[in-house]
């Protein structure tokens, strides 16, 4: 099989694929991140993906050599649709008013899914860091992406004057991930929102306190 894969998970280049085998492609990732939020992936084998995906393993390895190319592919999907789907919020993030509708939209996401599951990408870190150090350098990609989305309001408002001069974009996009990580995670464990509501209201609060007084 050759070894000339692309950079998003060693599978075969989406860009050389047909419409239909495009499709195919997608369709084996989305089963297997499902199956992989659900069981974990060491809970996933590649004849659970296969069923779910309702292809067969020839397809699979006609895309993918192996399952930890199929694993890579999984955290550039939950890339792009977990952190790709808030981008529009993060153009709002420029205001204390759109950091609490992103707030909103994360809470009532987790309460939609019960709680269950955590972060599609935390949860996938968690699990590879110390066993997997590629798939561990997608996933600090992946969590840099959001941390850069974040980063972006705060810089925004900072440079429109809705920020004191002493306030650090950087480091308050630091802390707003790492509270809500921690945060997902509470709330995986007690399956309750209490946690994150709690961890984005300190840290909202906390940037509006560094507003200037005349705002």
């Amino acid at each position: 099989m050759s070894r000339d894969r692309s950079r998003a998970g060693g599978s075969t280049s989406s860009s050389k694929l047909t419409r239909k085998g495009a499709q195919t492609r997608e369709r084996i990732v989305v089963a297997a991140a499902e199956l992989m939020f659900e069981h974990g992936v060491s809970g996933t084998t590649l004849e659970h993906v296969r069923d779910a995906a309702a292809v067969s393993s020839s397809q699979i390895y006609h895309y993918f050599a192996d399952k930890d190319a199929l694993i890579r592919a999984v955290i550039a999907y939950q890339s792009d649709t977990v952190v790709g789907g808030q981008e529009p919020m993060f153009a709002r993030l420029d205001t204390i008013e759109g950091f609490r509708a992103w707030r909103d939209f994360l809470v009532a996401h987790q309460r939609r899914l019960e709680c269950r599951g955590g972060c599609p990408i935390g949860s996938l870190g968690s699990e590879l860091a110390e066993t997997n150090p590629v798939a561990r350098t997608d996933v600090a990609a992946a969590l840099l992406r959001w941390e850069s989305g974040v980063r972006s309001g705060l810089e925004a408002m900072a440079a429109s004057g809705r920020l004191t001069e002493n306030a650090d974009p950087d480091r308050l996009a630091t802390t707003t991930l790492a509270a809500l990580q921690g945060a997902l995670l509470l709330t995986q464990m007690q399956r309750d929102t209490t946690p994150l509501e709690v961890a984005l209201d300190t840290i909202i609060d906390h940037i509006a306190s560094l507003t200037p007084a005349s705002l």
